[in-house]
This record gives structure tokens, sequence and C-alpha cells, in this order.
């Protein structure tokens, strides 16, 4: 393997390993020691370098070092980014699933919209946008990056489901029950008319600044440039 690849695979395991390692088995004891505001700077800064080390190592791995999958990945992938933007932009609200330095009850209302779909919409966002950059079988590094995300994504949703359970114990069992982990993609077009208009919105824009952050036009525009 390029040694550029192989420093970018330590550095995909460095990120998920650190959060992972600190949003889990690391957290109550730095928590007891640091407090929650000590701990949330200690966190972001380690997140950030790691971050910050994948980047660098994706940048320095050989770019367009496989073959493709053609037209029917760039379909696949543009049909994955559409529903991977919907699911995160609805979960920034009202989502008792994201973190609460407060440490008060999130009040947990029946699941609507986007959270109807799952009870973790941001991270299967996240999966999905993997699983958009997997598909086109472009090179090596975007594999490792999105099979990084996805792992981290699944894996954190059912660690983030057992973390709240210990958190909020019978609030969180009846969110569970009344949700699922799994989506149910039949119950997708719950969601608003407006936030179907701000993702598709937001998917024209990110897809037409893909060509010059990235050099490749993608989504629509691949086909309308």
């Amino acid at each position: 393997m390029d040694p550029a690849l192989l420093i970018l695979t330590a550095a995909s395991i460095a990120f998920v390993g650190t959060h992972f390692a600190l949003s889990h088995p690391l957290r109550p004891p730095l928590v007891a020691r640091l407090g929650e505001r000590g701990f949330l700077p200690l966190y972001s800064l380690v997140a950030f370098a790691a971050l910050g080390w994948m980047i660098v190592a994706f940048r320095d791995a050989p770019p367009a070092d496989l073959p493709g999958s053609g037209e029917i990945g760039w379909i696949a992938a543009t049909l994955l980014t559409i529903p991977a933007l919907l699911l995160f932009f609805g979960s920034l609200r009202g989502n008792p699933a994201l973190p609460n330095p407060t440490r008060t009850r999130p009040v947990i209302r029946a699941p609507a919209g986007v959270f109807a779909v799952t009870r973790h919409p941001m991270m299967w966002g996240f999966a999905l946008w993997a699983l958009s950059h997997i598909v086109l079988w472009w090179s090596w590094r975007t594999v490792i990056v999105g099979v990084t995300i996805l792992f981290l994504a699944l894996v954190g949703a059912h660690l983030q489901d057992r973390k709240k359970a210990a958190l909020l114990g019978d609030a969180w069992t009846a969110w569970e029950a009344q949700t699922s982990y799994w989506p149910r993609w039949g119950r997708i077009f719950e969601a608003s008319a407006m936030l179907w208009l701000v993702a598709v919105a937001l998917w024209l824009a990110i897809t037409w600044a893909h060509l010059p952050t990235a050099g490749i036009p993608a989504g629509a525009w691949r086909w309308l440039g």
C-alpha cells in the first residue's frame, strides 16, 4: 500500500478511536476531574487535532487511483446525498441524542419529521454521505475516509443509545420504543416541505461548489455543466 494511504489509515483510526474513547469510557473520569466545562475544550481539541491529521493525510494521498463506478455510481451518489442532507438538517432541532452539557433532561416528544424515520437522523445523514462517496469507487483515500465516517456514524449511534439509556433511563427507553435505529425509509416524506426545499437547495449549492473545491463536477451539475 502507498505510504500516504497508510498514514491516512492511521489518522482515521486515531480519529475514530479518540472519539469513542472520550465519548464513552474516558468521559466519566475526565468529567469528574475537570468538570463538564473543562472536559468539552479537551474533547474539542483532541477531535480537531485528529480531524486535522486526517485532512492533511487525505490531501497527501493519491487521487483518482481507482477505476470508478461510472455513471451508475454518480447516479447512486446523487440519490444518496439528498436524503443525507435532509436527515442531517432535520436533526438539528429537538434532537434528544445531541450532547447536553446542562445535564437537564430533554423534553422528549412523539417522533415526527426525520425522527419518524430514525432516532439517529444525524448519524444516518453522515452514513449516507459516506456511502455516496464509497460507491463512486474514485480513490482509495475517499474509500478510507468514507468507511471511517460510516463506521463512526453507525457504531457511534449504537453506543449513543447505550449512553443515553444510562443517563436518561425511562425517558430514553420510551423514546427507543417509539423510534427505530434502522431507518424506516417509507416515512421520509413525513418531513416538512420546507425541510425538503432546504435540503434540495443545499444539495444544489454543495454539489455546485464541488467543482471549484474538489475539481470534480457532482450532483446535477455533472450532467448540466
